[in-house]
């Protein structure tokens, strides 16, 4: 999910340089690391969100918001659930598989919060991907701390900007099945294959494959963890060819919903 990576508030006049610096470097750069040796016995039952996922988002990834904002009371018991966990208890498998399930209902609270949108950088900034408000075993974070202290920097598994959503289509779709902890790594091997053989996020022509942006504003990531994009990509895009030369497909911000509000824009909450 991108959190912060475009993000950027109006610079000042004196800051327009450092404005530019930061679009062209993009997203935080961090060094990936596991930062949980242990085994950890406690676990964490994510079937309530799963329900959700699986009612309310097709196969594509597309999100029925107005049948899910009829159960944002479920969304909310969920989250309440969360801000509750022993965090430190858990397995790493199951922290890992908490924290990407707690950044995908999180934002999809934070859409029900704003319906009507056409997509999510309709929000105000403030109330975005920076504004600390999610509990997750009595911390409260933002989005961005979610995706790049907490996810990014202490798991050593780039498949995870394949599995966080940030509700607008051009980010890899949304799961419409939760993750779990015993079986996180066959569920993110298989939803990283789903959206690498969707024309949408990577496509092959000849020698070259365009890809998603993601990894073009991650491009650190996938270095550390295979020595190149191309590298990385070519494990997950079907008859990738090798070598390759990159090039990167459009990123649509339109929110990725099965329906997009029609006539005058109404009210929240009306």
């Amino acid at each position: 999910g991108p959190t912060g990576r475009h993000d950027r508030p109006a610079a000042r006049p004196f800051l327009l340089a450092r404005s530019w610096l930061l679009r062209l470097l993009g997203p935080l750069k961090v060094t990936m690391a596991e930062a949980y040796t242990e085994s950890g016995e406690g676990s964490f039952d994510h079937g309530i969100f799963d329900q959700l996922l699986r009612q309310h988002v097709s196969a594509p990834g597309f999100v029925d918001y107005e049948e899910l904002a009829a159960d944002a009371h479920i969304l909310g018991t969920y989250l309440e659930s969360i801000a509750g966990v022993d965090f430190a208890a858990l397995a790493r498998d199951e922290k890992l598989a908490l924290l990407i399930n707690t950044y995908n209902a999180a934002t999809l609270q934070l859409v029900l919060d704003h319906l009507p949108l056409t997509s999510i950088k309709n929000i105000p900034t403030r109330d975005r991907w920076k504004a600390r408000r999610w509990n997750i075993g009595g911390t409260v974070f933002s989005l961005e701390e979610i995706e790049n202290n907490e996810l990014r920097s202490k798991f050593i598994d780039p498949r995870i900007h394949f599995a966080i959503n940030c509700a607008s289509l051009g980010c890899p779709k949304l799961r419409c099945a939760a993750f779990t902890g015993p079986d996180i790594h066959a569920e993110l091997d298989a939803h990283t294959h789903d959206v690498h053989g969707d024309p949408r996020w990577a496509r092959v022509i000849g020698r070259r494959m365009e890809l998603t942006k993601i990894y073009r504003w991650y491009e650190g990531d996938f270095v550390q963890a295979a020595g190149s994009v191309s590298g990385w990509a070519a494990d997950y895009v079907p008859d990738a060819p090798e070598p390759a030369s990159i090039g990167w497909l459009p990123y649509g911000w339109a929110l990725n919903a099965a329906r997009l509000p029609v006539g005058p824009a109404r009210r929240s909450g009306s």
